[in-house]
């Protein structure tokens, strides 16, 4: 029916009632409309289509882009598709989508593909990418779908921050926002928080940390005023995270306790892991080992433990082993640690360390060279990220080893 169709467009575009009433309708009338339960006159109908970035006809059910949208939904699962599932995900969704280009003119479905196809240029470092994704921005733009236009913009500073080119990012990204706002007098919540947590990210990345935290506790605040929690859950793990890196245990623990009420109330596992980990390190940092040792087994012994997570308890167990005095033991758990897909400083700076650990442990062992050698690979990965106590407590570790060992 009408009104479904409507409904399903706007949520494809994660608009929200207001986005997509503008001024011309009201959001009540809005919801009658996509409940079926009024009719917009065709004046109305041209608007909301025109919103939406399609055709009336669309709307009425009489377009002939099946196919298209057929494709489209192929495309968004293979996007979808984590790239450790699915090696080849960029050349298939360029496979895909190739023999539609020449006929991707105008709508929302033509403009989303375009934005796939270049993402998927992009990573497979073919030409043309650019050109591609201009247009699908410039179609967004004409339609005043704000969040699309949005997501492009954090991809265009992704590419210099998975580079770890962290101070280019963050320009390139505030250049985007500036022209995103520029344009769209009004964004939707959603977008608007999307665009303050990468703000947030590339601020803290480049060593910003003043405004990284300023950024976080507007949007924090923001989501609580609207009443949607969008990104609060990615807002605190932030947060926590870098007071954990610069040892701010007042504040950490804060943004650790909003994380694990947020976990428990949405039943969201991955922020009562992230919680579980980073009470682990503060029981470490406490010198309560027997404690921490007892909460990694237990998270790592659960059977739907994250695999994401898993290396990062076993660096907690070896760094617990380790003041246990239990050497072997601790070398064994740091040898199991593999680094996981992550590209943040605080991400970084907290899976380099493991080195330091790696060298205190070797040198327990007597196993000199190799302690020194672990040390310098750790104050070497360490350098070019912005400074923290993790980065000093590295760069120690070395200077130590080296005075014990001449």
């Amino acid at each position: 029916m009408l009104g479904d169709r409507i409904r399903e467009l706007r949520k494809q575009q994660k608009m929200t009632l207001e986005g997509l009433a503008g001024k011309e309708l009201t959001k009540g009338m809005l919801s009658l409309i996509e409940n079926n339960k009024a009719n917009p006159s065709m004046e109305s109908l041209t608007f909301i289509a025109k919103q939406l970035g399609v055709d009336v006809a669309e709307l009425l059910g009489e377009d002939s882009s099946g196919e298209r949208r057929e494709v489209l939904e192929h495309a968004e699962v293979i996007y979808n598709t984590p790239k450790t599932e699915l090696p080849e995900k960029y050349l298939k969704l360029l496979e895909l989508i190739e023999p539609f280009i020449g006929k991707l003119a105008q709508g929302y479905e033509s403009a989303r593909l375009l934005e796939i196809y270049s993402y998927a240029l992009q990573r497979e470092n073919k030409h043309g990418w650019e050109s591609t994704l201009k247009k699908a921005a410039d179609m967004y733009d004409q339609m005043n779908i704000s969040a699309n236009r949005a997501r492009i913009g954090i991809f265009l500073s992704d590419i210099p921050f998975f580079e770890r080119q962290f101070e280019e990012a963050l320009k390139t990204f505030q250049l985007e926002r500036k022209a995103i706002e520029a344009k769209y007098p009004h964004i939707e919540p959603l977008t608007q928080l999307d665009l303050d947590y990468s703000e947030a990210i590339l601020l803290y990345a480049a060593g910003h940390t003043s405004s990284a935290i300023e950024t976080t506790e507007r949007a924090i605040a923001f989501s609580k005023e609207k009443r949607i929690f969008y990104r609060i859950d990615d807002l605190y793990r932030l947060a926590a995270a870098h007071t954990q890196m610069e040892g701010n245990i007042k504040e950490g623990e804060y943004y650790l306790n909003k994380l694990k009420i947020y976990g428990e109330f949405a039943d969201h596992s991955s922020s009562l892991y992230f919680y579980k980990l980073f009470s682990v390190m503060r029981l470490i940092s406490d010198g309560k080992y027997t404690q921490a040792l007892s909460q990694v087994e237990e998270s790592l012994s659960d059977s739907e433990i994250q695999t994401f997570y898993k290396p990062w308890f076993y660096l907690e167990k070896a760094k617990v082993l380790y003041y246990l005095k239990r050497y072997e033991e601790a070398l064994t758990f740091i040898e199991k640690v593999v680094m996981p897909e992550i590209y943040h400083p605080i991400d970084l700076s907290s899976y380099y360390i493991k080195e330091t650990y790696h060298a205190l442990i070797l040198s327990k062992l007597g196993r000199t060279d190799e302690a020194i050698s672990a040390a310098k690979t750790a104050v070497h990965n360490l350098a070019p990220l912005p400074d923290s106590k993790l980065k000093q407590f590295s760069f120690e570790v070395l200077e130590n080893l080296t005075n014990e060992h001449r």
